[in-house]
């Protein structure tokens, strides 16, 4: 069997290759380009990859809202009385939700990312430095930046804070730990490789995770810590009142915009699945023995069978989607200048506006049919950015673990920062906002960088029964120390805000803003020195 070529002298055969650099992207035209010129339309189609990202991130939201939102139907019956209860409980444990659902979400562009690369470099026995660099950088992205936004987005004077402190405990042991391992693979157990053992514990250590945190929700006696968690408030979300939510759903003024608007508001916030359970009585076919999901559910059930199965079907929603795609909706009181700028946003969207249009109703099946085919169309774009990722390095001879960790990371976590966005300005507590970034970082280790490693360490070792090389471990070991180091810094912070302010986000402005600009100072802290040890120059 013929051994692959080692390609330990990957980055030197970068170096030489930018001396002439003969690859292109679409057209063989490319390569008579200045290099200037090829490097600023390469970046510019990564940037507008990340526009794509942001949009097909909205729809893969709303399928999960319609995922995590399901409940399922507990009849109770008093040995006394005898009177049925109902009770409708949530499908999904929240803490698991958040986890498994949201985090997993969040991350998926940087998984997606990294599992191409290690597809790509299947039949060597180095692993590529694209994926690792990328969830190492996006760890960093999400610890500092994401805290320093969310801390200033509550309103001045307001205070958030976590309210279930234990499971929030295990959710950053669980994000610490992983950062550990990883060290402990690259540069104790087995120095720059990576063996099949190790990528399959790797990999189980997400599982061990998902029972930590729930038998920490739960209580589970000997299994989770002794916190008591904060009274929650009966929404976590307040609902917004909708102007037609008294109107009578008559057949003669019923048309399809009515449906086209239920299924917009049948999507719940992506964080309203910690809303308490709600327990009825049955008393008669009145909506007031139903839950608020289950009452918009009815009625929107009532409306539809007043018209024809022809006119109103999900084939017509999904109609619906694509009018919506290239609708231009503007204020009469918009000036010129700030139409014009929302124009020209909305001629960029629209390509992409129109491709994800083809994404099912998220009201199918649960919103599970909508929710795979985003995750495709995130891996799609991925895709996409790694070519763009191989041009820049072969065009200007930069690093490509430099650009994974610096761009790549930070515009694969925009729907980390999103989401964790959403969370601090809408819900009554910090629980969901700096869960996601702990959990995903945690997600990044365990599944974004233990799946594609497994994936390599597999074939290598039926293969050719050899372990899998880390060309940039030195460089990844180095991020990792500096990750730690400034994660204790930003830990402390929180911990501090905690003690004198009582809350972890918000609080008097002066004092959010300076944690603010001190979590993007640690974030530059990381970056620099990162950059400086790939490059040889530290």
């Amino acid at each position: 069997m013929t051994m692959p070529r080692h390609n330990g002298t990957h980055f030197l055969d970068v170096a030489l290759a930018h001396e002439k650099c003969k690859d292109y992207f679409l057209f063989r035209s490319e390569i008579y380009l200045g290099d200037g010129m090829r490097t600023t339309l390469y970046f510019m189609g990564i940037a507008y990859c990340f526009i794509g990202l942001s949009a097909i991130t909205d729809r893969f939201f709303r399928s999960m809202e319609n995922v995590v939102k399901q409940t399922r139907k507990v009849v109770v019956i008093d040995p006394l009385t005898k009177v049925e209860t109902v009770k409708y409980e949530k499908v999904w444990n929240y803490t698991i939700a958040d986890i498994a659902l949201l985090a997993f979400g969040t991350s998926f562009p940087q998984i997606s990312l990294a599992t191409i690369d290690a597809i790509r470099n299947l039949g060597s026995l180095y692993a590529g430095g694209l994926g690792p660099g990328t969830l190492v950088g996006s760890a960093a992205f999400d610890l500092f930046p994401i805290h320093a936004v969310c801390v200033v987005v509550p309103k001045a004077g307001e205070l958030k804070k976590i309210s279930d402190i234990g499971v929030w405990l295990v959710e950053l042991f669980w994000s610490f730990w992983a950062y550990i391992w990883l060290y402990i693979i690259l540069k104790v157990w087995t120095p720059n490789v990576v063996t099949l053992l190790e990528s399959i514990l790797t990999v189980l250590q997400f599982g061990l995770l998902l029972l930590n945190a729930y038998a920490q929700d739960m209580r589970w006696p000997y299994l989770s810590l002794p916190f008591s968690r904060s009274e929650r408030p009966e929404e976590w979300v307040p609902e917004e009142v909708s102007p037609r939510k008294n109107e009578s759903l008559r057949e003669d003024s019923f048309d399809f915009s009515q449906v086209a608007d239920y299924e917009d508001r049948n999507i719940v916030d992506i964080f309203s699945i910690h809303a308490d359970n709600e327990a009825v009585q049955l008393s008669g076919p009145s909506y007031q023995s139903l839950p608020p999901d289950e009452v918009a559910e009815s009625i929107a059930e009532q409306a539809l069978r007043s018209v024809k199965a022809d006119d109103v079907s999900f084939l017509s929603l999904w109609k619906q989607q694509f009018v919506d795609a290239v609708m231009f909706e503007h204020k009469k009181l918009e000036g010129i200048f700030l139409r014009s700028v929302r124009f020209t946003w909305y001629l960029l969207l629209l390509p992409w506006r129109v491709m994800f249009a083809f994404v099912p109703p998220y009201r199918i099946a649960h919103g599970w049919i909508a929710f795979i085919c985003s995750l495709l169309f995130i891996s799609g774009i991925a895709y996409i950015v790694t070519k763009f990722t191989d041009m820049i390095s072969c065009v200007t001879g930069i690093n490509p673990y430099v650009i994974a960790f610096t761009v790549l990371a930070a515009g694969t976590s925009w729907p980390d920062l999103v989401a964790s966005k959403i969370a601090a300005e809408r819900q009554t507590t910090a629980d969901s906002a700096i869960a996601n970034i702990t959990c995903s970082n945690s997600v990044n280790i365990y599944v974004g960088i233990g799946i594609p490693w497994l994936i390599n360490t597999t074939y290598n070792y039926f293969a050719y029964h050899e372990p899998l090389r880390i060309e940039s471990a030195e460089g990844l070991s180095f991020s990792l120390l500096v990750y730690f180091c400034t994660s204790v810094g930003c830990i402390s912070v929180l911990v501090l805000r905690r003690l004198v302010f009582g809350a972890e986000l918000g609080g008097p402005r002066l004092w959010a803003w300076i944690s603010c600009g001190f979590f993007m100072f640690l974030w530059l802290i990381f970056v620099t020195l990162s950059s400086l040890k790939v490059s040889g120059l530290l």
